[in-house]
């Protein structure tokens, strides 16, 4: 019969060696680099897994937990955006929500760091060897600045959307189409130093499908004599037939009439517009002959702050354009071919009146606004979203709720499968001194008719 023999006093040593994250050999200092690699890397992938391994387990479940709840919530709302696209836009867009999520990367910003800091502090770095000491202690900073940072960052990004969301858009609830389309009239206004009120110099009614999300871009010219009024609009009673004082009633002078007439639309102001707006509305509605729901008033000289955001934007110029205005100097060209322009050039091309009838800046417009439309991607929103943010802030005026946008940006997203349609009211199609408006309703119903969706390629 054997007699097991044992060293009561080396257990607990094998016993360590079993665990050499929790309880490593402070004597080696390769090891003691290597742990420090292990618990610093995973802690970084997993905030609290360091805790876990080497540290406080309770800190440690905490932490993992929360990083596993973030995962998780990141995990439906891509599901969610990938099944349910103007759900997850909508939610996206709704300032409670913008508040959590800002609330949420604030903590897992605070989380990250006190997780890193309390790892390096597990390391014990003076047991490592030499030579890994300072890239250790760079790994950490790094760590630092790039999980801490960008989560400190995104949460500052949320604020800044939800600022401006909540600058621009107005408050109400998710609306229906009106005859299966949307439709929101565009007024670029011409304010300025040199200019007494406004006037919007640029007029474009965009009639988007609900189902495809195809856009018809209709322009309307500011000369544009004697427009009628939507059924039941306060004007009526003002200009039972249609705004018709001649020269001094083109479409373009109702906006600063209707702004000493006030009293005609008494709700505009609690509503989130105007009485000039809703005027606008109510006539582009009679011209058109569509039910116009919403507005955007663009500030044109915000106008260049917002393209310059974007990075510019391109536009194919079908003849050089001079800049400048008519009996005025030429201060410039923009060459015919395809251009990336800035705000300044943009706004230039858009306005320029040297050689150009008001209908040639009309083509102009619609072909910045076009642009804009087709360029506005998600990653260029992603990549410059602070100074979009920001020059939107100071761009427009609209009342469009912003519970709609979910539902007009997921249709913006459709309406890359299609081209835009666009028609402008202008001679010859139109005479504008001398309107037919029967003609251009039939006109305007045939450019919204439903398209056919693309068929995919194979």
């Amino acid at each position: 019969m054997s007699t097991r023999t044992s060293n009561p006093a080396a257990q607990p040593q094998a016993a360590l060696h079993t665990a050499p994250l929790r309880h490593p050999d402070p004597r080696d200092p390769d090891l003691m680099a290597r742990r420090a690699w292990w618990l610093l890397g995973l802690n970084l992938l997993v905030p609290g897994s360091a805790q876990l391994l080497a540290g406080s387990r309770r800190w440690g479940r905490f932490a993992v937990g929360a990083t596993f709840t973030l995962w998780a919530v990141a995990l439906v709302a891509l599901a969610l955006l990938l099944l349910w696209r103007p759900a997850a836009l909508t939610l996206a867009t709704n300032p409670v929500v913008l508040w959590i999520a800002q609330l949420g990367l604030l903590f897992y910003a605070v989380l990250w760091l006190l997780t890193t800091v309390n790892a390096f502090t597990l390391v014990r770095l003076v047991k490592t060897r030499p030579s890994a000491r300072t890239p250790i202690a760079a790994f950490v900073a790094l760590s630092i600045v790039l999980a801490t940072g960008s989560a400190g960052y995104a949460a500052y990004l949320t604020g800044v959307g939800r600022d401006a969301l909540g600058g621009v858009f107005a408050g109400g609830g998710i609306e229906q189409p009106i005859d299966g389309r949307y439709t929101i009239l565009l007024l670029g206004g011409d304010a300025g130093d040199d200019r007494i009120g406004l006037r919007p110099d640029s007029m474009t009614l965009l009639s988007i499908d609900a189902s495809s999300g195809a856009v018809s871009m209709i322009g309307i010219p500011r000369n544009l004599y004697n427009a009628p009024f939507v059924e039941g609009s306060p004007l009526w009673q003002a200009w039972p037939d249609g705004f018709d004082c001649g020269d001094e009633c083109l479409l373009a002078y109702l906006y600063p009439w209707a702004e000493e007439h006030p009293e005609l639309y008494p709700d505009a102001e609690r509503e989130g517009s105007t009485a000039a707006i809703e005027a606008m509305k109510d006539a582009v509605g009679g011209v058109t002959g569509l039910t116009v729901q919403y507005s955007v008033l663009i500030d044109m000289a915000g106008f260049e702050d917002v393209i310059d955001a974007l990075g510019g934007v391109v536009v194919t110029v079908d003849e050089p354009v001079k800049l400048g205005i008519n009996g005025g100097p030429v201060v410039g060209e923009i060459a015919a071919g395809e251009q990336r322009m800035s705000g300044f050039t943009a706004l230039w091309y858009a306005r320029s009146r040297y050689d150009l009838t008001d209908f040639d800046r009309m083509q102009h417009q619609r072909d910045i606004q076009e642009a804009m439309l087709r360029q506005l991607d998600p990653a260029t929103v992603i990549t410059r979203f602070e100074a979009i943010a920001d020059a939107s802030s100071e761009l427009a005026r609209t009342d469009i709720p912003q519970s709609m946008l979910g539902v007009l940006g997921d249709l913006a997203v459709q309406s890359r499968e299609h081209e835009i349609l666009r028609l402008e009211l202008v001679p010859p199609t139109v005479d504008n001194v001398a309107p037919d408006f029967a003609s251009i309703h039939e006109l305007v119903l045939e450019a919204v008719a439903p398209r056919p969706t693309p068929t995919p390629e194979p």
